[in-house]
């Protein structure tokens, strides 16, 4: 059941879908409309908007209800607050977790943030309270020992705190402490536990739009993309698994919006498209631990099917040089990124070696079809750490071959 407290408000077009002129528009935003489907929010957003409303109130006196924040990419939706506490020396607030139509094991959690003031030059410190993770092992973009607050809902709050602090003239200098009514029995619903995040959830979040996804719907809507790239004469398209690999592949190679399909998981949906109806070029760009997967053959990149077989690394490692002691390491690493990392000290060009593996694949899918394929993986942030074949554009970005 649907709890309608706490939901963002003010955003219908949330994920910035594409609107008014009546036009087939490409595009991340274009193909979430297409599935019809209700974008919802993440525990970041929740969370950087819980603290802002506490450290408001800390400051103040008076929560804000509802609480506006900023998301990456400009958004800006307004939360209403589900519960709220002003203590001597400290505030929380808390935001019911609305992830729209996607089956989230998080929806309708009710995320809390309570800040403390620190002295002058303590900065912003996060920590685990009740139901929120922390990291115990190592592999993942956080130390062993901190919150499992993810960088960029870190990143997020941080910015939030800072310009409540300018408002009122005071420093932002707090302990934002994060927590998740019974996060911890939601947790064993999750990978945390087998990643080494104990104690519950993570916080997670790139855009903080949580986009949903109908399996039939989604793939619906990438060949859809295939379409709209095609009619507007596009000889170069590009299937992201996620908004930081779109990043990535704009930055790249200059594409429009109308060349870049929202692949997610399913990169089977888009070679067979693209096996019908080709383009000159395919860029799949995504994550180095999704595109592994693509690389051992498999075409649904979910993690709920698929994870990431570090034996199957190991191997590749192999083939790059690796000796017999860091193939063990490599398989016995907690995480893709943490093979990664331990080929990379070892000068193993584990992510090409995996963007090339991936390429091939992609090639033998498409049997054929008059389409060139290269493979960027990426990190976290989006720094590339691997390719497969050539960098260059086949011709400008965009534009039809004469």
């Amino acid at each position: 059941m649907k709890s309608s407290e706490g939901r963002a408000v003010g955003e219908s077009d949330g994920a910035g879908g594409a609107q008014g002129s009546g036009r087939a528009k490409g595009g991340r935003g274009a193909q979430l409309e297409h599935t019809g489907l209700r974008a919802g929010w993440t525990t970041g957003a929740c969370a950087t908007a819980a603290a802002t409303a506490a450290y408001t109130a800390l400051l103040t006196g008076e929560f804000p209800d509802p609480v506006t924040i900023r998301l990456p990419k400009g958004q800006t939706p307004s939360f209403a607050l589900a519960a709220e506490e002003l203590a001597a020396g400290c505030a929380t607030a808390g935001i019911v977790k609305d992830a729209g139509d996607d089956p989230d094991v998080t929806h309708g959690a009710l995320v809390r943030a309570t800040v403390r003031r620190l002295p002058a030059g303590g900065g912003v410190v996060f920590r685990a309270g009740p139901g929120v993770g922390t990291v115990t092992r190592p592999g993942l973009p956080l130390a062993v020992g901190e919150a499992a607050v993810n960088p960029v809902p870190r990143q997020l709050m941080r910015e939030h705190v800072t310009e409540v602090a300018a408002r009122y003239g005071a420093g932002a200098d707090v302990e934002i402490t994060v927590s998740v009514d019974h996060g911890e029995e939601i947790a064993r619903s999750t990978w945390n536990p087998r990643l080494g995040i104990l104690g519950g959830l993570s916080i997670l979040g790139t855009t903080g739009i949580v986009v949903p996804y109908s399996c039939s719907a989604w793939i619906d809507s990438i060949r859809r993309g295939v379409d709209v790239a095609r009619a507007a004469g596009r000889t170069h398209v590009a299937g992201c698994t996620g908004s930081t690999s779109e990043k990535t592949v704009v930055a790249e190679y200059g594409l429009p919006e109308d060349a870049l399909l929202d692949m997610g998981d399913f990169a089977g949906a888009v070679l067979k498209y693209l096996r019908r109806h080709p383009v000159d070029r395919l860029t799949i760009c995504g994550g180095f631990a999704k595109l592994s997967k693509l690389a051992a053959g498999h075409l649904d990149l979910h993690s709920g099917r698929f994870q990431v077989d570090k034996g199957f690394l190991a191997g590749l490692a192999r083939q790059g040089g690796a000796d017999a002691a860091l193939a063990a390491e490599v398989t016995a690493a907690n995480t893709g990124l943490a093979a990664l990392q331990l080929c990379r000290a070892a000068g193993v060009p584990l992510g090409d070696l995996v963007a090339r593996t991936a390429r091939d694949e992609a090639l033998a899918v498409l049997r054929g079809a008059p389409v060139a394929v290269d493979v960027v993986c990426v990190d976290r942030a989006g720094a590339v750490v691997g390719r497969g074949a050539v960098r260059q554009p086949l011709s400008p970005p965009g534009t039809v071959r004469r």
